[in-house]
């Protein structure tokens, strides 16, 4: 099995800066959104961070110290990667800290990687992960909001929760607080499983049928992932856009994302 990923950013039609990162590494077959937080530049800095953060920390796993309690629930690679998470929580804080321009300042997560058949998914915001599998979109990830607090209560439904005036308010990021609990998640893989990462900029203005259409649609990656972007914009684009989307493939580096939904 290898997981082979390509991605997107774009600033949308609203915003003047675009604070969305992405990490798409398909050597290390590590994947990674992050959408920033924070006044001025602030946002901006926090996602970078993140990903690059995460990329030299699973780069260099060997000499990295572990961050964290490891849940013995899940293997190697999640800990890993919650344990990377963790530390960008920590450096981001902290920098958040010792520079009065940095204030506040943070940045939603979402990361895979793979061990074996075994797909990790860790998380920590509303930036989300999707599976697809035989032509069916689910959803990897609960967002860490406040608006989806609200639904898991049973106070708003999710449609409410689509119009709520609170709905941009996270209840978890990287350098909110010194630590940082992240959510982690590990599914059987199968070959031709697509996985798509993206930032509320996207699944804020892209319904999950148009999401599941454009995924399916037998085009290159790097054609869907435009066609997404633009379909964001058309919505009005509010937000930054950023989608990753990444494959599941036995044996082969091909390039595309096969026709597989349509034979």
């Amino acid at each position: 099995m290898k997981l082979i990923g390509t991605g997107l950013t774009d600033v949308g039609s609203v915003r003047k800066h675009n604070e969305d990162s992405l990490l798409v590494d398909n050597e290390l077959e590590v994947f990674v959104v992050a959408d920033g937080v924070g006044g001025q530049s602030a946002g901006e800095v926090a996602s970078r961070m993140a990903v690059d953060i995460i990329s030299d920390y699973m780069r260099n796993i060997e000499t990295k110290k572990f961050v964290g309690t490891r849940n013995e629930s899940y293997g190697e690679a999640t800990n890993n990667l919650a344990s990377a998470i963790r530390f960008a929580n920590r450096v981001i804080h902290e920098a958040a800290r010792s520079a009065p321009t940095m204030n506040g300042m943070g940045s939603t997560v979402v990361a895979l990687t793979r061990q074996g058949d075994k797909l990790s998914v860790v998380h920590a915001g509303d930036s989300r992960a999707y599976m697809v599998r035989e032509g069916v979109l689910n959803r990897l990830t609960d967002d860490h909001s406040l608006v989806m607090e609200q639904v898991r209560k049973g106070l708003i439904s999710e449609k409410e929760a689509q119009t709520s005036r609170v709905k941009n308010i996270i209840t978890r990021a990287l350098g909110a607080a010194p630590e940082v609990d992240a959510d982690m998640e590990e599914i059987d893989l199968e070959p031709g499983d697509i996985m798509v990462l993206c930032s509320d900029g996207l699944s804020n203005m892209v319904k999950d049928e148009t999401l599941l259409a454009a995924v399916t649609s037998g085009e290159p990656a790097e054609a869907v992932c435009r066609q997404l972007v633009s379909l964001a914009n058309e919505q009005g684009g509010t937000d930054n856009i950023t989608v990753v989307l990444v494959e599941a493939r036995k044996g082969g580096f091909m390039g595309l994302i096969s026709k597989i939904f349509n034979n």
